[in-house]
């Protein structure tokens, strides 16, 4: 690819697509809806293909983490906009107060333009096609910048979208650092921005120097509270499934989980236990997805090779634990690393768990309040008390009770982060309000409370009027 000649198409793609919102400014309802509709069709039927690609893209990929996690959500995601865009869309009427009676106040709905959408690699179709939704719905066109290290999806994604959209509409475009770089420096009307905290925050700058609004989408260190009431096979059965989605290798996997004293031996035992009903076969499992390429399995090896180095206690969850060659490897589970060691303070993005045990709870709550704020928090206690606690006075993007990962496909929720972990939201309503301009619009007829009111010369009246409108 040559780099400058693919920078060279963003920049007269965006001037196109620009030229040609600002023919369309207001799509109509039926026009977005259509789209939409196009869209999931082409979804259905691309799915065995984009299953397939993404696949190639690992070296592994478990079809089932691809129908769960990348096209279902995509299609539940698509049907609840389409049940209610035309609602959405509504001006909202507003109240214009004492002063300004004579008056109507509503506040519309107004398109952005054209917004870039920053794709990951490790769910570049749900990741895409979700954020894009949004677009849609609310009368914007997009420009995606695809991950470098799907290219298989990436072929799939563009020739199904390109089967949908005009190239005006929706355009899809590859490369490495110094192409991403370059997509974020366009004068786009919006940004979203999925991936690390770190590649957020010159996301950020580079939008700022066209003052163009963004979305970030990071992650973190997202923790688990396991509750002293709450039993071990309940609190396994709901985090298993949400650390061993993609392996790990998503922005809201557990990071860690904090274990009563007393309690550890007992979650260790029950997560072997219903680890090995998941795959059976360890490394050699049909459903267990890979590391996504060599780099991010070297990452997750050296990150335990740091704690074997240290005789930190690791438990693997299965015998068949590790294919190198393959960059395939099943949970292990770190017990009581130290508080400063890289797996606790680095977001790890892949099947290692550590496991920290308390005496009590408001332990587990300070080392997280202490910590930078992550992108979703779980809690596994029965206990109202408990729950109110946390769910309060705990900072997070969001936060699932008795439940892990899951939230993340509750289309009429948003879903974003807070401080470290992100900014803004998208899903649902506050994914089309995010992609929209609220415009108050204020219109007066032919009587005006204002004219009569400063008409008059009696500063007296006017004073009293004013001062009766204060109290």
């Amino acid at each position: 690819m040559d780099i400058q000649q693919e920078i060279k198409k963003m920049e007269t793609t965006l001037v196109t697509m620009k030229q040609a919102f600002d023919s369309s400014p207001m799509p109509s309802l039926d026009a977005r809806i259509e789209m939409l509709k196009k869209l999931k069709t082409a979804l259905v039927a691309y799915t065995g293909d984009i299953s397939t690609a993404m696949s190639d893209d690992y070296g592994k990929r478990s079809e089932l983490d691809t129908l769960i996690a990348d096209i279902t959500p995509c299609i539940g995601n698509i049907n609840h906009t389409i049940a209610h865009l035309s609602e959405w869309m509504e001006p909202s009427r507003r109240d214009p107060g004492p002063l300004l009676t004579t008056s109507s106040v509503e506040v519309i709905y107004q398109p952005l333009g054209v917004v870039g959408i920053v794709v990951p690699w490790n769910f570049p179709v749900m990741l895409s096609i979700g954020p894009l939704i949004s677009a849609i719905a609310a009368g914007n066109r997009a420009m995606l910048k695809m991950s470098e290290f799907t290219p298989h999806t990436n072929k799939v994604l563009g020739e199904m979208l390109r089967s949908v959209f005009d190239d005006s509409y929706v355009s899809v475009f590859e490369g490495e650092a110094e192409v991403s770089a370059a997509f974020t420096e366009l004068p786009f009307d919006h940004i979203l921005f999925t991936g690390s905290t770190t590649v957020g925050r010159h996301v950020m700058r580079a939008a700022a120097s066209n003052l163009t609004p963004v979305t970030l989408e990071l992650g973190g260190k997202s923790p688990v509270i396991v509750g002293e009431d709450v039993s071990m096979e309940m609190a396994v059965e709901r985090i298993i499934y949400g650390k061993s989605l993609n392996n790990g290798q998503v922005c809201v996997a557990p990071d860690y989980v904090f274990l009563p004293e007393g309690r550890l031996e007992s979650f260790i035992a029950e997560y072997k236990k219903q680890y090995a009903g998941l795959f059976p076969q360890g490394v050699d499992s049909e459903n267990l997805t890979s590391m996504a390429n060599t780099r991010q399995f070297k990452r997750i090896e050296g990150l335990l090779n740091d704690e074997q180095e240290k005789q930190t206690r690791i438990e693997a969850c299965h015998g068949n634990s590790m294919d190198s060659a393959k960059n395939r490897l099943v949970t292990h589970m770190v017990v009581d690393p130290a508080t400063d060691a890289k797996v606790m303070t680095e977001e790890i993005f892949g099947p290692l768990l550590p496991l920290i045990t308390y005496g009590d709870v408001q332990e587990a709550i300070a080392h997280i309040q202490s910590n930078p704020r992550p992108l979703a928090l779980y809690l596994m206690t029965h206990d109202e008390a408990l729950q109110h606690r946390v769910k309060t006075t705990v900072h997070s993007g969001g936060m699932c009770i008795n439940d892990s990962v899951f939230h993340l496909a509750v289309d009429d929720a948003p879903f974003g982060g807070i401080g470290a972990s992100g900014m803004g939201n998208y899903h649902g309503f506050e994914g089309f309000l995010t992609m929209s301009h609220s415009k108050t619009v204020m219109t007066s007829g032919t009587e005006h409370n204002i004219k009569h009111l400063f008409a008059r010369e009696d500063n007296e009246f006017k004073k009293a009027v004013l001062e009766a409108l204060l109290r």
